[in-house]
């Protein structure tokens, strides 16, 4: 029988750590600091390409696959390519949601060469692999007020404080106001409880379907040398993560099947992650091409932004508008509920309050960039 989270600590408390080599030294020496290494290094570099790319490399994205890659062109431009190896083929057949990760990084790109009075002007080419050539302009405009937030913007996965409510007038002034995408949110009791359920419901189809838990499974990091051979990824790390897999208590096989320990940790964690959250914001778009998709990339990126200006946190929840087959219920149920005129709502997020949460692993900048085209 599944043994609950607390059980988990009590082992943990009985020795799993010093089981794996000495207590307080193994605790200290179980963070990937060269995978978190790019977040220090963000703005380090005399180029404004470069500088202003260090940042991008920062933004959020599905599954942390940070699906791009980038080449230097020429004085002034950058190519964004998409890296065809990065996919969710079974949660994400049509490329949607890495798309919207595409635009965050063009949005972050952005906002950073901002801070170096550089203007881009970004010419989506959507063909192939290549997503957008960027020219930039070293005009000396105004840095953007939300490049100050990079640095400390988080997906927060955590259950949100309670006792903290989102003021309902809170939720317009966080709009991105992008352009051809509409913003909304609600701190409505009785709508955050049918949206809690439509949520609910879509991760636990998604937990309960082998092959798409299989396909998160594939691309978690677990432990620090994982993540540090590969920081990208869902990464399952720290002291107390890591003694439970010294233990054998926690294998990426059992991750995988029901009625292990392991696998009851999944509802364990997320189910109370979802009961706490007092509002939801979602983004729409008018269709669902491309471009609508970079679009709402840029709108998701500057939203998680400006709610960590706002000293808020944000946790996207999309598994209800997946577009695969065991998900149409609840996809339908969602756009019934949230779109207007034929819209696809491209995003969905937990929003509230919370404890701050750690830095999520990066590649190199270095590791991004590809020869000049």
């Amino acid at each position: 029988m599944p043994v609950s989270r607390r059980s988990f600590l009590s082992v943990l408390g009985g020795g799993v750590i010093l089981a794996a080599g000495g207590g307080a030294l193994f605790a200290t020496t179980r963070t990937p600091t060269k995978a978190l290494a790019p977040w220090a290094e963000a703005g380090q570099y005399a180029d404004a390409r470069t500088f202003a790319l260090s940042h991008a490399i920062l933004a959020p994205n599905p599954h942390n696959l940070q699906p791009w890659m980038v080449s230097l062109d020429g004085a002034d431009q950058v190519t964004l390519y998409r890296d065809p190896t990065r996919a969710l083929p079974h949660t994400d057949p049509y490329d949607r949601q890495i798309t919207i990760g595409l635009g965050c990084f063009l949005e972050q790109m952005r906002i950073a060469a901002t801070a170096r009075g550089i203007r881009t002007e970004t010419n989506l080419v959507l063909e192939g692999d290549v997503v957008a050539r960027v020219t930039f302009y070293d005009e000396g405009i105004a840095t953007d007020p939300l490049f100050a937030a990079i640095p400390h913007r988080r997906t927060t996965k955590e259950p949100f404080d309670m006792a903290q409510p989102v003021a309902a007038a809170d939720i317009p002034r966080l709009n991105p106001d992008i352009a051809g995408i509409r913003f909304d949110g609600t701190a409505d009791s009785a709508k955050v409880a049918e949206l809690r359920d439509i949520a609910w419901q879509a991760w636990l189809i998604e937990y309960e379907t082998p092959h798409t838990l299989q396909e998160s499974i594939d691309v978690m990091r677990l432990g620090k040398a994982e993540i540090e051979a590969n920081p990208d990824g869902i990464d399952l790390g720290g002291p107390f993560l890591e003694g439970l897999m010294v233990a054998g208590m926690l294998t990426r096989d059992d991750l995988g099947t029901p009625g292990t320990q392991s696998y009851q940790a999944g509802y364990d964690i997320y189910q109370p992650l979802f009961t706490a959250t007092p509002a939801f914001v979602w983004i729409t778009s008018p269709g669902n091409s491309r471009t609508d998709q970079i679009a709402a990339g840029a709108a998701w990126l500057r939203l998680n932004l400006g709610t960590t200006a706002a000293g808020m946190a944000l946790h996207p929840v999309s598994q209800a508008l997946q577009e695969y087959p065991e998900m149409t219920a609840q996809y339908d149920r969602i756009h019934g509920l949230l779109a207007r005129d034929g819209e696809t709502v491209q995003m969905l997020g937990r929003l509230g309050y919370a404890a701050p949460v750690p830095q999520t692993p990066r590649w190199s900048l270095d590791a991004k960039l590809r020869s000049s085209v």
